[in-house]
């Protein structure tokens, strides 16, 4: 019987782990890419928990939330959540970028289609920051025409999951940052590297996510 073993294991075809049938191969998951994806669903409860509150508070308040609504520029709201969502087109095709090994363009900065992961996460940043920029715009005309964060319930909610979303967006911009930076840095692209490009896509998309519901909610619900 250990003969026969011993031949088995011998004549064993090396190569990639077998695939199971209906389940993809049987591979350990990226353990990164599963823990973002936890962290952010205890994200996603954090907001869920300003949206109910929102919600309680728009309820028992109709009238303040029919005066205080209109004091929102729309236009400019929805023309800064499109710089937003176009944001994140640009952060995909840096992902892609990033899963063929291409960490920089390989022509000139005219041609964009030989971008690599480099240049279209600068680009994601830019956008980015202009969305930044906007909220900030946005705040201070608020705060010029009397809304401020302890004026009432209508404002104090507003600041709040703006705010929070406006600290997560600054958040993934740092985050973008170091993995630029750690472009030129290192000579040599690692799969770490790639891991870290991708999962920081995952949290730039959901903060995307999380702006166009709070986009609906705040601007267009009235």
């Amino acid at each position: 019987m250990t003969g026969v073993a011993t031949a088995e294991a011998t004549n064993r075809v090396s190569g990639p782990v077998p695939s199971i049938p209906d389940y993809g191969p049987a591979t350990r998951p990226n353990m990164v890419a599963v823990g973002t994806m936890v962290w952010l669903s205890s994200e996603l409860m954090f907001f869920a928990a300003l949206f109910a509150f929102y919600f309680s508070l728009r309820g028992t308040l109709p009238t303040q939330w029919a005066e205080r609504s209109e004091m929102l520029n729309v236009p400019f709201a929805f023309a800064n959540t499109i710089i937003l969502v176009i944001s994140s087109i640009w952060c995909q095709l840096g992902v892609w970028r990033a899963e063929r090994g291409q960490v920089a363009r390989t022509g000139s900065l005219l041609q964009v289609k030989q971008w690599g992961m480099r240049e279209w996460y600068v680009l994601t940043y830019i956008f980015g920051s202009i969305f930044i920029a906007g909220q900030v715009y946005e705040y201070a005309k608020l705060v010029s025409e009397g809304v401020t964060l302890s004026t009432d319930s209508y404002s104090s909610i507003f600041y709040l999951a703006t705010g929070f979303h406006g600290i997560h967006v600054t958040g993934g911009l740092i985050a973008f940052l170091l993995i630029i930076g750690r472009t030129f840095t290192t000579r040599r692209y690692t799969h770490l590297q790639e891991t870290g490009a991708v999962v920081t896509s995952y949290y730039w998309h959901f903060v995307d996510v999380v702006w166009i519901a709070l986009f609906a909610m705040i601007y267009l619900l009235k």
